[in-house]
């Protein structure tokens, strides 16, 4: 690899995982819209507990709505990615603090990635989210 390639790559990488961490902080901050704009115009969001999202329209309108009622605060960690051109895969591990429905829980779990290089930079063309526990505050598992 020549030193040309070589930063191009360390860009891409550094891209994709500012992508990632800006997705968390607008989780954070009930952003639905800044969450959206994150996706790909057909990219698709699947939080494996109904049927995927579709759209970056479709997303920010779900989003929108779940903001309302839950609060999420996601932390990402142990980011791994794989580029392939004008494309990429990746998977970040997730510890999550939530408040639903009147409940405080806490949850684990990881997002499989692909993304995609547009003319307004690196995009999820779609995201996999896999729970593997989620208790609520008191430690008992709730689903």
């Amino acid at each position: 690899m020549n030193e040309a390639d070589g930063i191009r790559r360390l860009l891409d990488l550094e891209e994709i995982r500012d992508l990632v961490h800006r997705y968390a902080h607008c989780v954070w901050q009930s952003d639905a819209a800044g969450a959206a704009e994150l996706f790909a115009e057909d990219g698709e969001m699947d939080t494996g507990d109904r049927p995927p999202i579709r759209g970056r329209e479709a997303i920010r309108t779900s989003y929108e709505e779940i903001f309302r009622s839950q609060e999420f605060r996601p932390m990402v960690h142990n980011h791994v990615i794989d580029l392939d051109g004008e494309s990429a895969t990746g998977s970040c591990y997730l510890d999550v603090r939530a408040h639903l429905d009147g409940v405080d829980k806490v949850g684990l779990g990881f997002y499989r990635d692909r993304y995609v290089r547009t003319a307004d930079g690196w995009k999820f063309r779609s995201r996999l989210l896999t729970m593997q526990s989620f208790v609520d505050a008191s430690g008992r598992i709730t689903s």
